[in-house]
């Protein structure tokens, strides 16, 4: 709703007083690929705006992250050409951020862009007045057009200088408003069909046929199946339950899961899942982790236990660092094409796979309708390997036994090209919802290996990232940079409550309450009910992130460990605070449920009956992972071994015996001995929202 007006002319070039390009002194991936453009790149500080004061000059910032492919294009076009460096160095003082490393600046900016716009992506280049305000905003521009943007934007600073600046105000006024989350007086109204409503609004946004949200390009958005999974259990909504089962199996089965390596790429270019964009994220896999996890859970499906298997050992294989931690991402491109090191043509695949090869083919969908670009082809099932299996009168051990061969076989000849770059930032957030994939997973199949794998994780960042409740964003040898950032402090809360649920090591529950303090103690922002993104608000605007998009919120994120640590210890000022944040979003999550889901879900567990679960005796955590098998998004499950006097454990500790408490709002039903017992009280309550 906002824009610039642009104005062509001519003028005298300044000399460029702000020195040469010093990205190559820092440790980002993203800003090394930088550092020997011709463009006198500084890296993002906030001192910048005082120099850009002292010179009266403008300031371009030009965000990215190492693994984006169209960042590349434009740094090969624009930014690495000698001209167009020149004109920058001489006209701007220009500055590169890494999205990852500074979340906080990429918000601010993106918000900015999207006022201005009505969209945003990366690469994202803004150009601001000297204190910051934005004034220009798009994502990637060819040469000529990035040229002719520059001098008209400088052209008119230099002859409308209080335009701009009255501009500038109303686009950060703007961005503050965005970031504004009304408070209301009164307790938000308890419609009982009002999820049920905003359901059905959703589902014609429904791509019922191939899963996920209709559109051209597919994203995969965790928040929302997770949602989409209570809601279903909690309701019986069968519509939801497809909805749900289809997009997992599309997924599963699409070309976005590298089929051959596993994993999953970044997203779809297609409605299909077909063509991925080549990208591999390190926040996408952890969190399908966590989705696969539950939908065995709640489906019985075994292919998405293989699928979950599969995203660890491709996690373990290509993005683990040798210490310990896990890597950021990896590249789209390798030797400057998308996608060159995961695509095949259909000769390369009959020379690996040999004799096997038609029925290869159509297990993978090797057949010229399914070719992309130049013939090339990307891995793709298209039905179940059950279905597959009956189609071709195969037994499923059979099947098993060639796709493990295939796999190996492709995997061998893959090893042999050139490896994308790999972005070895190890971002706390990131590997704290790994950590949580990783507990969900045990819970789900009870394989020691992914707890062992957690704790592993877990202890690493402790090490590296969290020192005297300072806690840093992303660690890297020989990075000196110590800021977290909110979803850094509630993402490791949150990672360490699931650890001491499924180990009650007391040592988690403490770490989870330290965190949860720190935030408090940093992060609360006046009479709001919710936290700001950075302790110091700085920049242009406050940033109060609210929305679940491929990552869930922060916010969200604290007011579900609101809510479960105010069951968890008794605390009714928890529950209270958990319940007014989700208040504050509740209209939100009504008018648009698809990008505030991680709300959704916590206003259903607050409506609907929800349980604490307390195990208590010598074999507490033999009896919790049975328990912990099923599907339960309405059960807090905690489980000790030894005395304790945590609320939820007080006199119920018998070294002779093992019991299970069932209890709800702080009342519990007589204590039974077997977890069959425990299920039949969970499954006796009725529903207090879908009759």
């Amino acid at each position: 709703f906002l824009s610039l007006l642009a104005i062509s002319s001519c003028r005298e070039p300044q000399k460029d007083t702000a020195g040469g390009n010093t990205l190559g002194a820092e440790t980002s991936p993203y800003l090394q690929q930088h550092a020997t453009n011709p463009v006198h790149w500084k890296p993002w500080d906030e001192s910048i705006f005082e120099k850009a004061e002292a010179q009266d000059k403008l300031v371009l910032i030009s965000i990215g992250y190492s693994s984006c492919h169209w960042c590349h294009v434009m740094e090969e076009e624009t930014f690495e050409n000698d001209s167009v460096a020149a004109y920058m160095n001489e006209n701007y003082i220009s500055v590169k951020v890494d999205r990852e490393e500074r979340p906080d600046v990429d918000q601010v900016y993106m918000t900015a862009v999207q006022l201005m716009t009505g969209s945003g992506g990366w690469p994202l280049n803004v150009i601001v007045l000297p204190n910051g305000k934005p004034i220009y905003g798009g994502t990637y521009h060819t040469r000529e057009r990035w040229l002719r943007v520059l001098n008209e934007v400088q052209e008119r600073y230099e002859s409308d200088p209080q335009g701009l600046s009255d501009y500038a105000d109303r686009v950060a006024q703007g961005i503050q408003e965005v970031n504004l989350i009304p408070e209301s007086e009164e307790e938000p109204e308890q419609n009982p069909r009002a999820v049920e409503e905003a359901v059905g609004l959703w589902e014609s946004r429904w791509d019922v046929q191939w899963g996920g949200n209709a559109g051209v390009q597919k994203f995969m958005l965790p928040c929302d199946l997770s949602f989409l999974m209570t809601y279903s259990h909690l309701s019986g909504d069968q519509k939801s339950r497809d909805h749900v089962k289809t997009t997992l199996d599309r997924m599963a089965h699409g070309g976005i899961f590298d089929q051959i390596g596993g994993g999953f790429f970044r997203y779809s270019t297609d409605t299909r899942w077909h063509i991925p964009h080549f990208e591999k994220m390190l926040y996408d896999n952890a969190q399908l982790l966590s989705i696969y996890s539950k939908g065995y859970q709640l489906f019985s499906d075994q292919e998405y236990k293989e699928v979950a298997e599969r995203i660890l050992k491709f996690l373990i294989r290509d993005m683990k660092a040798p210490d310990g931690g896990f890597y950021a991402a990896l590249d789209a491109d390798s030797e400057g094409e998308e996608g060159k090191f995961y695509r095949w043509t259909s000769e390369e695949l009959q020379n690996v796979v040999g004799s096997e090869y038609e029925l290869f083919s159509a297990y993978y969908g090797i057949v010229p309708e399914m070719a992309w670009e130049s013939g090339f082809f990307v891995p793709y099932r298209r039905t179940s390997d059950a279905d597959f299996a009956k189609s071709q009168k195969l037994e499923p051990t059979r099947l098993e036994h060639l796709k493990r061969i295939w796999q190996n076989q492709l995997l061998q000849k893959r090893s042999e090209r050139v490896f994308p770059g790999i972005d070895d930032k190890i971002i706390t957030s990131w590997n704290a919802l790994l950590v949580i994939g990783l507990a969900d997973a045990f819970d789900a199949f009870g394989d020691a290996s992914y707890l062992d794998e957690a704790q592993g994780l877990y202890a690493f960042l402790k090490k590296h990232s969290y020192d005297g409740g300072n806690l840093r964003h992303s660690f890297k040898p020989g990075d000196t940079r110590s800021q977290g950032f909110l979803e850094d402090y509630a993402y490791l809360a949150r990672a360490a409550f699931r650890l001491y649920q499924v180990t009650s090591d007391p040592l988690y529950l403490t770490d989870a309450q330290s965190l949860l303090d720190e935030i408090q103690t940093r992060y609360s922002e006046g009479n709001s009910s919710l936290y700001r993104y950075r302790e110091n608000p700085g920049l242009v605007a406050k940033i109060i992130k609210t929305d679940d998009g491929v990552m869930p919120s922060p916010n969200t994120v604290v007011a579900g460990l609101l809510f479960e640590l105010g069951h968890f210890y008794y605390r009714p000022e928890y529950l209270e605070k958990s319940r007014d944040m989700v208040g504050a979003l509740s209209d939100r999550f009504f008018q648009m449920p698809e990008n505030y889901a991680g709300w959704g879900q916590l206003l259903l567990q607050q409506q609907h009956p929800y349980f604490e679960v307390a195990i208590a005796g010598p074999r507490a955590l033999e009896m919790r992972a049975q328990m912990a098998r099923p599907f339960h998004p309405d059960v807090l499950l905690v489980a000790t071994q030894t005395p304790t006097d945590l609320p939820l454990f007080e006199s119920r500790f018998d070294p002779e015996t093992t019991r299970i408490f069932v209890c709800q709002d702080h009342t519990c039903r007589l204590p039974v001995n077997t977890v069959d017992e425990a299920l039949v009280q969970l499954q006796s309550t009725p529903s207090f929202i879908f009759p």
